[in-house]
C-alpha cells in the first residue's frame, strides 16, 4: 500500500542579464612616521650648543642715580611698565562701567527689601492691636 505523492512541477527561470559590479576601492590613510629620539642620545663632544653661543654680557639694568642721597635707583623696564599700565587701564575701566550698573541694582534690591520689611512690620503691628483688643 503505497501512497501516491504529486511531482511538482516548476516554470522554467526567466534569463536575467547580468549586472558587472567594479571591485571596490577605499582611500587608505597615510601618515609620516614620527622619529622618536632614544633617550640617551648626546651630542657630540666637538659640537658647539646654542646656550655656549649666545651666552654674552647682559646689559646693566637701566638706573637712576640720586646724586644727594648718593643712591642707584634702578628702573623699570618697558616690559614691565606696559603690564602695569595695560593692568591699571582694565582695572578702572571695568569699575567705571560696572559702578552704575551695580549701582541700579542695589536700588532695586533696597526697594523691594524695604518693602517687604515695611509689610512685615504692618503684619506686626496688626497682630498686637488684634490681640490687645481682645
Amino acid at each position: 500500500m503505497s501512497i501516491p505523492i504529486p511531482r511538482p512541477t516548476l516554470p522554467t527561470p526567466l534569463d536575467l542579464p547580468r549586472i558587472p559590479l567594479k571591485q571596490p576601492s577605499a582611500l587608505v590613510p597615510s601618515y609620516k612616521p614620527m622619529v622618536v629620539v632614544p633617550a640617551d642620545l648626546e651630542a657630540p663632544e666637538e659640537t658647539k650648543t646654542k646656550e655656549e653661543e649666545q651666552k654674552t654680557e647682559q646689559p646693566a639694568p637701566p638706573s637712576l642715580r640720586i646724586p644727594v642721597l648718593d643712591i642707584q635707583m634702578p628702573l623699570l623696564t618697558a616690559e614691565v611698565v606696559t603690564t602695569a599700565t595695560y593692568a591699571a587701564v582694565a582695572a578702572v575701566a571695568t569699575t567705571t562701567l560696572a559702578t552704575p550698573l551695580f549701582d541700579q541694582i542695589k536700588k532695586k534690591l533696597h526697594k523691594v527689601l524695604q518693602g517687604k520689611i515695611d509689610k512685615r512690620k504692618q503684619n506686626r503691628k496688626k497682630k498686637k492691636k488684634d490681640s490687645s483688643e481682645s
